[in-house]
C-alpha cells in the first residue's frame, strides 16, 4: 500500500493533468506522525478549519467533508518545512521508525518530503490530491 500525492492545476481541463505526482509507502506513517507531518501528507483536509466541527467518530461525515474541501499547496507547505527541518536535525531519532522489512526508510522519506516541498513551492496555487 502506498500514499499517492498529486498537485493539480486548478485551471486544468483534464482529470489527468497533474503538475506533480509522487508516492511513498504507508510504512512511513509513524515517522511522519513523529515529525508532525502525517496530516499534511496523508490527510490534508484535517488541517482545514471546518474539520474540527465534524461530529467525533462520524466517518461518513468525515469522508463527505474530505470530498468537499479543497486544499491548496500553499496550505501545507509550512507544516512540511517544519517537519523536514526536524527530520534532518534528528536523523537517529527518526531512523528508529524505519520499517524492519526495508519498505519505509528514513533515507527514502527525507528526499520524498524535500521534492514534495519543492513542488508545493513551485505551484502554491495547485490543488493537493491524496490517495491512500
Amino acid at each position: 500500500m502506498s500514499l499517492d500525492v498529486s498537485l493539480k492545476d486548478p485551471t486544468a481541463t483534464y482529470e489527468s493533468d497533474y503538475l506533480y505526482d509522487a508516492n511513498i509507502t504507508h510504512n512511513l506513517g509513524k515517522m511522519a506522525k513523529k515529525a508532525g507531518i502525517y496530516e499534511a501528507l496523508w490527510r490534508p483536509y484535517m488541517l482545514t478549519k471546518g474539520y474540527y466541527d465534524l461530529p467525533e467518530g462520524d466517518s461518513k461525515a468525515e469522508y463527505k467533508y474530505e470530498d468537499g474541501v479543497t486544499v491548496f499547496a500553499k496550505d501545507i507547505i509550512e507544516i512540511l518545512c517544519i517537519g523536514l527541518k526536524d527530520l534532518k536535525e534528528r536523523p537517529e531519532y527518526f531512523k528508529q521508525f524505519d520499517s524492519p522489512n526495508g519498505w519505509g526508510m528514513y533515507e527514502h522519506f527525507v528526499p520524498f518530503v524535500e521534492k514534495y516541498i519543492q513542488a508545493l513551492d513551485e505551484y502554491p496555487r495547485a490543488i493537493v490530491l491524496v490517495s491512500r
